[in-house]
C-alpha cells in the first residue's frame, strides 16, 4: 500500500489537497499546488495516469491552438465566457511555454493545432508527470473512489487504498467520453450529491453513424477542404468547414465531428449537407464543367471531375456522385446533358446526407454537458455551493471544437484550481 509523506497510513493522513482524476486537469493542478507548497494526492482509477492524453491527436497530442485566449474562449461557444479568467492565468502562450521548458519542442501546423515536434504524445505525458513527481506530489494509481462525502468541514473519499481525508478536494474526474480510459462519468454523481445542478451530458466530437449503405462503400475517402451543414428537419443548426471522411459507418473528420454534438440529441430527422467545392459558387463550378468538356471529353464524367477539381473530388466520390445524379458509369463526358450536369453541380455543392446517430461515448473525444458552469467560481475554479471543492477539466459543461481547444480548457482551469487548493497554507503566498 501507498504511505503518506509523512509515513502514516492513508486512514490517519488528512491531505492539503486530493485530486480525483489524473487526466490532463489534474496533473496540471496536481503540478501547480505541489510547487506552491500543497501536500497533494492524485487518486487516479486506472493504472497509470494521463491515458486519453497519450490518445489523443492520434497519438501525437494537439496541446493547444495557435490563437489569441479570447479566441479560444470564443471556440467554446456561450459557456466560454467563463473561461477568460483562468486563460488570464495561464492562456496559450503559458502552455507552450510550460511544455517548452519541460523539453517539449513544439510546432504549429497549417491548421493552427500545435503539437510536440517528436509527434509524440508520449513526450507530453512524460513532461506533466516529470514536473509533478518533482513539486513532490503523489499519485495512486488504480484507486477508484468508492464513495465521497463531506464530514464535519473535511472531505473523506473512500479509495481502494483505504479512507482518504482532505481539506480541499479537485474532481477532475472527466466525462465520458473513451470510458476503456476509466472515464466513465463517476464525478457527476459526487457533484450532484452535493447539491450541483448537471447539465444532460451527451457525446462530442463523435463520428456519425448514416443509413446509407453507399457511404461505406466510399470508406477512407477524405474530402481535404469542405463546408458543411447541420440541421434536423426543416431547421440548420451550425456549419463548419474543415476535412471530411468517409468511414464504412458514416461521416468522420474535423467538419462532421465539430458538429455532432448539435446532432446526438435530436428526436427529428437529422442531417448534414456537404459542399465539396467551398470557394466556388454554383455558376462557377458549371463553368468549369463545360470548359473541361472539350478537353477530356473522351473521358468518363466520373474521371474527367476529378481531374477537373483535383483533391476536392477524388475518383471514387465522383463515381459515387455521377450515380446519384443518374449518369451512367461509361458516359463520356461530351455525353453529358444539361439535366444530369445541373443535378451533378448541386450534389458538388450541397448534398444532403441522413445521421442516423453516432459512434457514442466509446469514440467520442469529450462529453457535451456536466458540471453547471455557472455554480462554479472561474476565478478559483471553487464551488459556489460548497466551500473547498473545487472542479476542472471534461467534468464541467465545457466541450470546444477540434483543435486543442479542449486541452487548453484542461491546462487552463487545473492551473487555476491547483493555485486556489494552495492557497491559504502556511507560508503560501495567494496568487503566487
Amino acid at each position: 500500500m501507498s504511505q503518506s509523506p509523512s509515513g502514516t497510513s492513508p486512514d490517519a493522513a488528512i491531505w492539503d489537497a486530493v485530486i480525483i482524476g489524473a487526466g490532463a486537469a489534474g496533473l496540471m493542478a496536481g503540478i501547480r499546488a505541489a510547487e506552491l507548497g500543497a501536500k497533494v494526492l492524485l487518486l487516479e482509477k486506472g493504472k497509470k495516469p494521463g491515458v486519453k492524453i497519450l490518445m489523443s491527436g492520434g497519438t501525437r497530442c494537439n496541446i493547444t491552438h495557435h490563437c489569441s485566449n479570447r479566441e479560444i474562449a470564443k471556440a467554446f461557444g456561450k459557456n466560454g465566457e467563463c473561461l477568460h479568467s483562468v486563460l488570464s492565468g495561464f492562456g496559450v502562450e503559458d502552455a507552450v511555454a510550460f511544455f517548452e521548458a519541460e523539453g517539449v519542442k513544439t510546432k504549429i501546423e497549417s491548421t493552427g493545432k500545435v503539437f510536440p515536434v517528436s509527434n509524440k504524445a508520449s513526450d507530453v505525458l512524460e513532461a506533466l508527470l516529470g514536473r509533478l513527481y518533482r513539486a513532490g506530489a503523489r499519485v495512486w494509481n488504480e484507486c477508484p473512489v468508492r464513495h465521497f462525502r463531506l464530514v464535519n468541514g473535511t472531505f473523506e473519499m473512500d479509495s481502494a487504498k483505504g479512507i482518504v481525508r482532505s481539506r480541499k478536494v479537485l474532481l477532475s474526474s472527466g466525462g465520458k467520453s473513451f470510458p476503456r480510459c476509466g472515464t466513465t462519468g463517476d464525478g457527476y454523481a459526487w457533484a450532484e450529491e452535493l447539491g450541483h445542478t448537471i447539465v444532460p451530458t451527451r457525446p462530442s466530437l463523435v463520428p456519425l453513424t448514416t443509413p446509407l449503405d453507399w457511404v461505406g462503400q466510399l470508406s477512407g475517402i477524405t474530402l481535404r477542404d469542405t463546408k458543411v451543414g447541420a440541421g434536423v428537419g426543416t431547421k440548420v443548426l451550425g456549419s463548419e468547414r474543415g476535412a471530411w471522411l468517409f468511414t464504412h459507418f458514416g461521416y468522420s473528420g474535423p467538419a462532421p465531428m465539430n458538429l455532432s454534438r448539435l446532432l446526438t440529441n435530436t428526436n427529428g430527422a437529422s442531417w448534414l449537407r456537404l459542399d465539396s467545392l467551398p470557394d466556388m459558387k454554383v455558376p462557377e463550378v458549371e463553368e468549369k464543367i463545360l470548359a473541361a468538356v472539350p478537353i477530356q471529353g473522351k473521358k468518363g464524367v466520373a474521371s474527367m471531375l476529378s481531374l477537373t477539381f483535383g483533391d476536392a473530388v477524388p475518383l471514387r466520390w465522383a463515381e459515387a456522385l455521377i450515380s446519384l445524379a443518374g449518369v451512367g458509369p461509361q458516359t463520356k463526358a461530351t455525353e453529358l446533358a444539361r439535366g444530369p450536369r445541373q443535378k451533378l453541380v448541386a450534389l458538388l455543392k450541397g448534398i444532403e446526407l441522413p445521421v442516423s446517430g453516432s459512434s457514442g461515448y466509446e469514440k467520442a473525444e469529450v462529453t457535451t454537458g456536466g458540471v453547471e458552469v455557472k455554480e462554479v467560481c472561474f476565478k478559483t475554479m471553487e464551488s459556489k455551493l460548497v466551500p473547498g471543492l473545487y472542479f476542472a477539466g471534461e467534468i464541467l459543461d465545457l466541450d470546444g471544437p477540434i483543435g486543442g481547444f479542449n486541452f487548453q480548457s484542461a491546462w487552463s482551469t487545473g492551473w487555476a484550481a491547483g493555485t486556489s487548493l494552495a492557497n491559504g497554507l502556511e507560508g503560501n503566498i495567494e496568487n503566487t
